[in-house]
């Protein structure tokens, strides 16, 4: 996983985020090394405070996702922290969880990711709902996020929301099938059941990866193992 890298030359107070009302340019935000996610909204910086099910939901789905797009070369996955800036003159926002396609890496710089990501996924804590549910939800639309997913870990919800863009670049809420599936539209081949992300204790990621890529991921696995001589030919 590629990981941003900024060097500002002068940090900017963490101590003014803290208390709210921090503006600065977004160059200077892009520059800025700081702790947590932070996002840049109309000259004003945006701090989000998640909790432990936020992170372990979030980790759960890298931890799912990232095997399966580097095992079949589909990209570049990435955790927050790291902006993304859809467009020169709009927000640079944080999503949890980017995901470009090898074909779109041109996007991938060392400061932020200049354009849309082919998918974001967003955990929605208590402090992010009309962020993740409104504004976020347009501005990836109209920015082009081709797929944006909103998990909604939080106690009085446990819900799942799975969104693509059609002809009219319009987003599109797709269902779940009868069996509890999402089949993703950018990921190749991906799919998962979205009950895996309630369970306490949360399924082994192995064992789902198996299942979800059969035999064609097991073959992969097999491939890159005798590539790097850790098995015989």
């Amino acid at each position: 996983m590629m990981s941003p890298v900024s060097a500002p030359t002068q940090p900017l107070p963490q101590i003014a985020v803290a208390a709210g009302g921090l503006r600065i340019s977004a160059e200077e935000f892009l520059r800025w090394e700081h702790q947590g996610i932070a996002e840049w909204v109309n000259g004003e910086v945006i701090t989000v405070s998640v909790k432990e099910e936020h992170q372990k939901i979030l980790q759960f789905l890298y931890d799912l996702l990232a095997p399966f797009v580097r095992l079949f070369n589909l990209g570049i996955i990435q955790l927050a922290p790291y902006a993304m800036r859809i467009r020169a003159d709009g927000a640079v926002r944080e999503p949890d969880l980017t995901f470009v396609l090898a074909a779109n890496a041109s996007r991938i710089t060392p400061s932020a990711l200049e354009g849309p990501a082919d998918l974001v996924i967003e955990v929605v804590s208590d402090g992010s709902v009309v962020q993740d549910y409104d504004a976020k939800y347009i501005e990836y639309q109209n920015g082009g996020v081709r797929e944006y997913w909103i998990i909604d870990p939080r106690q009085d919800r446990l819900r799942t929301s799975f969104f693509v863009l059609d002809a009219q670049n319009h987003y599109r809420a797709v269902p779940l099938g009868d069996d509890g599936v999402y089949r993703s539209t950018v990921l190749s081949e991906f799919w998962f059941k979205t009950d895996w992300l309630w369970q306490n204790p949360q399924p082994p990621v192995d064992d789902l990866l198996l299942e979800i890529g059969g035999e064609l991921y097991l073959q992969r696995l097999v491939m890159r193992a005798r590539e790097r001589g850790m098995l015989a030919q």
